[in-house]
Protein backbone atom coordinates (compact mmCIF):
# COMPACT_ATOMS: atom_id res chain seq x y z
CA UNK A 1 0.00 0.00 0.00
CA UNK A 2 3.06 2.44 0.72
CA UNK A 3 4.30 1.88 -2.62
CA UNK A 4 0.80 2.52 -4.41
CA UNK A 5 0.62 5.72 -2.39
CA UNK A 6 4.05 6.84 -3.20
CA UNK A 7 3.83 5.97 -6.82
CA UNK A 8 -0.36 7.90 -7.12
CA UNK A 9 1.55 11.06 -5.25
CA UNK A 10 3.73 11.09 -7.77
CA UNK A 11 2.20 10.93 -11.04
CA UNK A 12 0.71 14.35 -11.02
CA UNK A 13 4.14 15.63 -10.70
CA UNK A 14 5.62 13.38 -13.54
CA UNK A 15 2.98 14.29 -16.07
CA UNK A 16 4.11 17.93 -15.91
CA UNK A 17 7.89 17.29 -17.06
CA UNK A 18 8.61 18.03 -20.06
CA UNK A 19 7.87 15.68 -22.82
CA UNK A 20 5.79 13.63 -20.75
CA UNK A 21 2.93 12.72 -22.98
CA UNK A 22 1.53 9.50 -20.24
CA UNK A 23 1.94 8.54 -17.04
CA UNK A 24 -0.60 5.78 -15.70
CA UNK A 25 -0.32 3.81 -12.47
CA UNK A 26 -2.28 0.42 -12.77
CA UNK A 27 -3.12 -2.19 -10.70
CA UNK A 28 -3.74 -6.06 -11.46
CA UNK A 29 -7.44 -7.67 -10.91
CA UNK A 30 -6.35 -10.64 -10.60
CA UNK A 31 -3.20 -9.98 -8.35
CA UNK A 32 -3.40 -6.61 -6.46
CA UNK A 33 0.26 -7.18 -5.80
CA UNK A 34 1.20 -6.90 -9.29
CA UNK A 35 1.41 -2.75 -9.64
CA UNK A 36 2.05 -1.39 -13.43
CA UNK A 37 3.20 2.22 -13.97
CA UNK A 38 3.21 3.70 -17.84
CA UNK A 39 5.09 6.14 -19.16
CA UNK A 40 5.56 7.49 -22.40
CA UNK A 41 7.69 10.05 -23.40
CA UNK A 42 7.99 11.87 -27.00
CA UNK A 43 11.94 11.69 -27.32
CA UNK A 44 14.70 9.70 -25.54
CA UNK A 45 16.20 12.75 -24.63
CA UNK A 46 13.25 14.00 -22.16
CA UNK A 47 13.26 10.22 -21.08
CA UNK A 48 16.80 10.57 -20.50
CA UNK A 49 16.18 13.78 -18.15
CA UNK A 50 13.34 11.92 -16.50
CA UNK A 51 15.34 9.36 -15.62
CA UNK A 52 17.98 11.45 -13.68
CA UNK A 53 15.19 13.60 -11.66
CA UNK A 54 14.33 13.62 -8.68
CA UNK A 55 10.63 12.16 -9.34
CA UNK A 56 12.44 9.26 -10.94
CA UNK A 57 14.95 8.95 -8.08
CA UNK A 58 11.94 8.86 -5.43
CA UNK A 59 10.03 5.86 -7.51
CA UNK A 60 13.89 4.09 -7.68
CA UNK A 61 13.82 4.47 -3.77
CA UNK A 62 10.26 3.07 -3.45
CA UNK A 63 10.79 -0.05 -5.06
CA UNK A 64 12.60 -1.36 -2.05
CA UNK A 65 9.70 -1.65 -0.73
CA UNK A 66 8.87 -4.52 -2.55
CA UNK A 67 9.16 -8.00 -1.46
CA UNK A 68 10.61 -9.04 -5.11
CA UNK A 69 13.00 -7.34 -7.25
CA UNK A 70 10.72 -5.01 -9.95
CA UNK A 71 10.84 -5.76 -13.91
CA UNK A 72 11.46 -2.64 -15.72
CA UNK A 73 11.29 -2.90 -19.70
CA UNK A 74 11.90 0.02 -22.10
CA UNK A 75 10.12 -0.13 -25.42
CA UNK A 76 10.89 2.44 -28.50
CA UNK A 77 8.93 2.80 -31.13
CA UNK A 78 10.13 5.41 -33.94
CA UNK A 79 6.97 6.35 -35.94
CA UNK A 80 3.89 5.10 -34.25
CA UNK A 81 1.07 4.03 -36.03
CA UNK A 82 -2.62 3.47 -35.54
CA UNK A 83 -4.68 0.40 -35.79
CA UNK A 84 -6.86 2.11 -37.72
CA UNK A 85 -4.57 2.76 -40.76
CA UNK A 86 -3.35 -0.79 -40.63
Amino acid sequence: MELSQTLVSLIGSIRKEKGCQRCDFCQSFEDENILFLLEEWNTQENLMTHLQSEHYKVLRGSMYLLEEPCERTFHTVSHPVRLEEI
